[in-house]
């Protein structure tokens, strides 16, 4: 059974792709990049329309000198802006934040976070947009969609230009062992009886961990099963035109249940509470599980340490489990990742929209994306590869200086970064290709930052991830859930809930 003292999972960090899914520094390789772009690069148009106003950029934290970077470099060529680039610290970075805006700091764009996007606009510290980006952001205009703006929009103003990833999209999905189930002569389970059947068979006949995972696997696949929303920063269900925290959600009673059952009888990794993510996959690669929740980006490493301990071995993807009515359904959060902000004591406002817009040009965003086609990506079928290691040397951190995304193009651009590893690239292909038909949109996705929402989530989330492996573990009955979640809305619940509904409203 899970261990009753339970810890915080720690998370491992996404090595290969966080800032190109929205992280505050992109990691795509261990490169050093190179410091000027490369020749193959020409000026756009922007670039030639005579005296520019210098610009200074404040940016998330990130262990490299942006300054320096090729990227910085490219902006520079294809926009004509000389911009100076500075990074908050990686430790105290809202308060050091706070003190430059106090002391009127001279930057033209800032790159925030939700929380501090938030204050600061609240506050009066950011210049409306709306009038800049009619008159100087054409480019902005067409790249951005309506209803990425909403996350932006603060009593009818725009205070920032949303920043999206790239497309709604899964990132884990279970897998197993298929060697096993061929051995043991098992079918591949396709609903939560099936699953159940298999996880049993596995214990009884290999007597090892069948389902391992750590604290960040709780909703997933399963999850998904029962209609609670598939990951972790998915919250929110829309059911008659009203939005319902997966904490209220009835089905959450029934996905405790099943969890419980597995856990009981020891087909659930009694350590699952305290693994990290190295440490499941440890576990699978070991020999010792026979199901994970695999991310695609952990998938090279996971299969070559599998390979290495059992070259035999053999691994499928589970389908996405349907529930008893037959169906399911995977909710995602599909939202803005940065605000993209001019401080109201700019100097240089339209040159500073200016900036952005030019950036937002169709070709000049590719390049900044994926660089220049012969030198750092190549087009085979229709699809962008990069060309390695040219790739990672000068985009590494291309992320960090992004400042919004051509929407439309951006999430088919960005797959070039999961085409660098054939292991990559497959299961990445095969999540999406199994998500095909069953993707929901989180209905909060495009919110704005909402105070009292942003006060309460961190609070009521460890809350609900705390009480849910109690009740997964058995050290608190199922039966008390409806006594939990009482006290999960006294601290914080009903006011989110109710912010959230009221929000919803005035979109309709």
């Amino acid at each position: 059974m899970l261990k009753k003292s339970v810890v915080l999972a720690s998370v491992v960090a996404l090595s290969l792709l966080g800032a190109a899914c929205g992280g505050s520094s992109s990691t795509d390789g261990g490169s050093t990049p190179s410091s000027a772009p490369s020749t193959g690069a020409t000026a756009s148009p922007a670039a030639s329309e005579g005296p520019k106003a210098p610009l200074r950029m404040l940016m998330q934290y990130g262990r490299f000198d942006p300054n320096k970077d090729f990227t910085a470099g490219l902006i520079k060529d294809k926009t004509g802006y000389d911009v100076t680039y500075d990074m908050l610290p990686a430790e105290n970075y809202d308060e050091k934040l706070n003190l430059m805006v106090a002391n009127k700091e001279e930057f033209d764009v800032m790159k925030l976070s939700a929380t501090q996007f938030f204050k600061l606009a609240t506050s009066g510290a950011l210049e409306p947009l709306d009038d800049l980006v009619n008159k100087y952001g054409p480019n902005v205009n067409q790249a951005i969609k309506p209803q990425s703006w909403t996350s932006t929009t603060i009593d009818g103003k725009k205070y920032a230009i949303p920043e999206t990833g790239s497309g709604i999209s899964v990132g884990e999905e279970l897998i197993i062992r298929q060697d096993w189930l061929d051995e043991l002569g098992l079918k591949m389970p396709t609903t939560l009886d099936e699953f159940y059947t298999v996880l049993k068979t596995i214990k009884e006949k290999k007597n090892i961990i069948p389902l391992t995972g750590s604290k960040d696997s709780l909703y997933g696949d399963i999850a998904a099963a029962f209609g609670v929303p598939y990951g972790s920063t998915s919250d929110w269900v829309l059911k008659d035109g009203k939005l319902l925290h997966k904490a209220e959600l009835p089905e959450m009673k029934e996905f405790l249940t099943y969890m419980n059952k597995l856990n009981a009888e020891g087909l659930l990794d009694p350590e699952m509470a305290i693994n990290t993510a190295a440490k499941a996959i440890e576990k699978f690669t070991g020999g010792k599980a026979a199901v994970y929740k695999l991310a695609w980006w952990n998938a090279p490493n996971t299969m070559t340490a599998l390979t290495k301990n059992f070259p035999e071995a053999k691994v499928s993807v589970v389908p996405f489990l349907k529930g008893k009515d037959g169906k399911v359904s995977l909710s995602v959060s599909n939202g803005t990742s940065w605000y993209i902000a001019i401080p109201k004591y700019s100097k240089h406002k339209e040159d500073a929209m200016k900036l952005l817009n030019a950036k937002l040009e169709k070709e000049t965003f590719k390049s900044l994306a994926i660089g220049i086609e012969g030198t750092h990506h190549e087009v085979k079928d229709g699809k962008f590869f990069p060309i390695l290691p040219k790739f990672n040397d000068d985009l590494t951190n291309g992320s960090v200086f992004m400042t919004g995304v051509d929407e439309t193009n951006y999430p088919i651009y960005w797959q070039a970064r999961v085409r660098k590893d054939p292991v990559l690239q497959k299961f990445y292909e095969d999540f999406q290709k199994n998500a095909e038909g069953l993707l929901v949109e989180d209905p909060m996705s495009f919110a704005p930052p909402i105070d009292a929402i942003s006060k309460n989530k961190q609070k009521l989330t460890k809350l609900l991830d705390d009480n849910v492996i109690k009740f997964i573990s058995g050290s608190e009955p199922v039966a008390n859930y409806d006594k939990f979640l009482t006290q999960w809305k006294a601290e914080g619940g009903d006011e989110t809930i109710k912010a959230a509904n009221e929000w919803y409203k005035t979109k309709k």
